[in-house]
């Protein structure tokens, strides 16, 4: 794989990683509420799912996947239904009136299977890079899954770095925002609400 091919791959990379979707977002809203340490444990459980949807699109699990009616509804369902999920429990957390800046102790290894949990669960991911790897792929250099597997890893540090930058970035504002106890449990309704929007996102979404 030449020098410019992989650079010009970084930079489609790095601009679609910073569109607002599913993953950055949620990483977003875990920082605001829960401080940069809860970013990064779900930004690393997000990028471990990429891991999965990387290897799936090199081996060909991807393409059976699209191919297959039940399976994209399986996988589709389950991830929109597992976001819902996420955005009941923000609702009572706010209901419930636990305050974000009491959350001394953070279950770091709960956010990271969350993290992997609904990455995984995102058929749209696995075809995305279905789709994507491909186009930087140069047939004349051979092993194609050598190199579609260097695509991947360029993308997966690049996501890793942005979704850290975004949980610093994020922090600093929910630190500000976390020091008054009304707007705490607002963040947990933002939470919510964004959640279910992803979920309902994703339930209605085609191949």
């Amino acid at each position: 794989m030449g020098l410019s091919l992989a650079l010009s791959f970084m930079g489609v990379a790095v601009l679609l990683t910073l569109m607002p979707g599913p993953d950055n977002l949620f990483v977003l809203a875990q920082s605001i509420s829960s401080g940069k340490k809860a970013g990064f444990a779900t930004a690393l459980g997000l990028c471990t799912g990429l891991i999965a949807h990387i290897t799936a699109a090199t081996v060909g699990i991807s393409a059976i996947i699209y191919q297959s009616a039940v399976a994209f509804a399986v996988v589709k369902y389950a991830g929109a239904a597992y976001l819902l999920y996420l955005a009941w429990k923000s609702f009572r957390e706010k209901d419930s009136g636990q305050l974000l800046q009491d959350r001394t102790s953070l279950d770091l290894k709960s956010l990271y299977k969350k993290g992997i949990i609904m990455n995984i669960l995102n058929p749209k991911v696995s075809l995305f890079f279905l789709a994507f790897l491909p186009q930087f792929v140069d047939k004349s250099m051979g092993n194609i899954t050598l190199q579609m597997l260097i695509l991947g890893t360029i993308f997966f540090v690049q996501a890793l770095l942005i979704f850290g930058l975004i949980s610093i970035f994020s922090d600093k504002v929910g630190h500000i925002l976390r020091k008054n106890p009304s707007v705490s449990k607002r963040i947990s309704v933002i939470q919510g609400t964004l959640f279910g929007l992803i979920g309902l996102k994703i339930a209605i979404s085609d191949r």
